[in-house]
């Protein structure tokens, strides 16, 4: 059966590879070391900007919101050029900048560690309104970025086939 280019691999484990049947599949850590250190980068990129952006207690936590809005977004946009518009790139890409820096950059972590601190701070209608966004301008933003990714490359493969 062909694969698509942009198919999902049919093995949900990408550390187990599969083997010949009645052979021990072989374990490769290569995946989750290239996640951990994406992760790393992302997660001090991440604390990079809370430093910039502190914010009061009970206050909007304006550091996390933009934080993870921006990752949604660079996360529709990589997903869509690594799995329709780049070809085809090493299978380590994918786990190294998706899941692995934008995994350690947003933070839906400190996002309901925010939403419980400003409930204990007194401001609920604040936690709402930042839960509800966040939600909100998150799956948005992921939308956004592949939209206009697909839009990109559309105008850059029609503009090269004008000039031939």
């Amino acid at each position: 059966m062909p694969r698509c280019r942009n198919q999902m691999s049919p093995n949900p484990d990408p550390i187990l590879h599969a083997a010949e049947p009645g052979i021990r599949p072989r374990i490769s850590l290569d995946v989750p070391v290239v996640i951990a250190a994406g992760g790393a980068l992302g997660a001090v990129g991440r604390y990079g900007l809370t430093v910039v952006m502190p914010h009061n207690q009970g206050g909007f936590p304006w550091a996390t919101f933009w934080t993870n809005v921006a990752g949604c977004l660079l996360i529709g946009v990589v997903m869509v050029m690594l799995t329709e518009g780049a070809g085809r790139p090493h299978r380590l890409v994918r786990p190294f900048v998706g899941v692995g820096i934008l995994g350690g950059l947003t933070t839906f972590s400190t996002y309901t560690v925010d939403i419980n601190r400003l409930v204990a701070a007194g401001t609920p209608g604040t936690a709402l309104v930042y839960m509800f966004a966040t939600l909100a301008a998150a799956l948005v933003a992921v939308q956004v970025g592949m939209v206009m990714t697909r839009w990109a490359t559309r105008a850059r493969r029609t503009g090269k086939d004008t000039e031939t």
